[in-house]
């Protein structure tokens, strides 16, 4: 009697393959989604170094931050439109300028790092779950 040899796959194995990939694809998702937010936190760090570097420039002309002919406006829209960045003036030779993502875009629900911090002095924070570290 001779026996036929199967040359394909059985629902069960094919189901199974099914499964895997599904599992991946959702840890993988996860992960990608984590490094997204964490990549564009990159835009308000540029957009704060930027709007720090131009309060630099007003302060050497006119000796004070937040000087009428500097050409800083507040709020300034970082390049990607991800981040919000405000002004707080304690004195005219003190700014603490915040980040704060723009709703509706993906950096929204960053939790770890809602708001990221810049000082005059050069002091950097963050708001959120995360360490400052971690957010800069």
């Amino acid at each position: 009697m001779k026996h036929k040899t199967s040359n394909g796959f059985t629902l069960i194995e094919l189901m199974l393959v099914a499964a895997i990939i599904g599992i991946l694809g959702a840890i993988s998702m996860s992960f990608y989604g984590d490094y997204v937010l964490r990549a564009n936190r990159t835009d308000a760090r540029a957009a704060l170094s930027e709007t720090a570097t131009s309060l630099e420039k007003c302060r050497s002309l006119y000796s004070v931050y937040n000087h009428a002919n500097c050409n800083v406006s507040f709020p300034v829209r970082s390049e990607s439109g991800y981040y919000s960045i405000t002004a707080a003036f304690t004195t005219p030779t003190v700014f603490t300028l915040t980040a704060t993502p723009v709703e509706g875009q993906p950096q929204a629900n960053d939790a770890d790092c809602k708001t990221l911090i810049l000082t005059n002095t050069g002091f950097k924070d963050a708001t959120g779950s995360a360490p400052a570290g971690e957010c800069w």
